[in-house]
């Protein structure tokens, strides 16, 4: 089966590392190239080329078993300092070098996948080096994707300024696709800054196959905050069609009550549903699991079998 997953950020790369141990799927990852924070946004800046922070990241979770642990550690190694080198992840300036020995963006993603062993495809939602902005609920226009969540307000929608064509197999993977994932991730600014470019939400509306929403298991301060379930899938409809999800995963895991505390004193609670009447049908899994540093972390094994189940119809 041909899966496509969308969305960008460490909650899609989650997804990944365990999707890509599914058997007799084809994965494409089709990641968002709006941020414009940290390294990716200086490099973003200096060199005039898509952000390329999310797609190292989804390099890495694709990356063949036989990449072992030091690997990952030196991809995503950062140089310590803000001069010079300092702030940046390896992994990026690799990226960066690769664009300019190929040539070109996708250049670079196609020479990486191959050196890493990836099994799949990761394709950007577009080639253009994009703004995200954001309309606050008081009217505030926020710019820049990592700026947005530090407003500390209500969103309202994210836009782009101008028009945004997408990469066009990126619209074909879509098209082709027989499950279509919007995965695990920041909602208006990993999962969303996809579906307005221009074309990626016709196609998805166009393809009848089932459509599922990992919906987060918790709220993002300054993105997401006081928001349950079904205001996450109101959110998605109101940037894409109405109907865009056939299917919500939504994650029902205990959290410990300390490590519960300190989240919720940072502004983080658990994603909940409050409403009884869907149109989509929503499936409760344990999602989570407590990492060695008392950290939430999304299980990638856990993600694989809920979408090995979804795949195999028994759900």
């Amino acid at each position: 089966m041909k899966l496509v997953v969308i969305g960008g950020g460490t909650g899609l790369s989650a997804m990944l590392t365990g999707m890509k141990r599914i058997k007799d799927a084809e994965i494409t990852a089709i990641v968002t190239v709006a941020d414009n924070g940290g390294s990716t946004g200086r490099i973003r800046d200096v060199y005039d080329v898509p952000a390329v922070g999310d797609i190292r990241n989804v390099l890495v979770a694709m990356a063949g078993d036989s990449q072992n642990k030091l690997f990952s550690e030196l991809i995503n190694y950062r140089f310590e300092g803000d001069q010079d080198v300092g702030g940046h992840n390896l992994g990026n300036l690799i990226i960066l070098a690769l664009i300019n020995i190929t040539g070109s963006f996708m250049g670079a993603v196609q020479a990486a996948s191959k050196v890493m062993r990836v099994d799949g495809n990761i394709l950007p939602s577009t080639l253009e080096q994009v703004t995200l902005e954001a309309t606050m609920t008081d009217g505030e226009i926020v710019t820049g994707e990592a700026e947005i969540p530090k407003a500390g307000k209500r969103i309202d929608h994210v836009f782009y300024a101008k028009d945004i064509p997408a990469y066009e197999p990126a619209l074909d993977a879509i098209r082709e696709a027989d499950l279509i994932i919007y995965g695990i991730g920041s909602l208006y600014t990993s999962i969303i800054p996809n579906l307005i470019v221009g074309g990626i939400s016709d196609a998805i509306r166009s393809n009848p196959c089932p459509h599922i929403y990992f919906c987060n298991a918790m709220t993002q301060p300054g993105e997401t905050t006081g928001m349950c379930m079904e205001d996450h899938v109101r959110a998605l409809e109101k940037h894409s069609y109405q109907g865009a999800a056939d299917v919500v995963i939504l994650d029902t895991t205990y959290i410990p009550q300390d490590v519960y505390d300190r989240y919720k004193a940072e502004g983080s609670v658990s994603v909940r549903s409050k409403e009884t009447d869907h149109s989509y049908k929503v499936i409760e899994r344990q999602m989570i699991r407590i990492d060695e540093n008392q950290m939430i972390r999304h299980d990638s094994e856990a993600v694989k079998a809920v979408v090995e189940e979804i795949m195999e119809g028994r759900v």
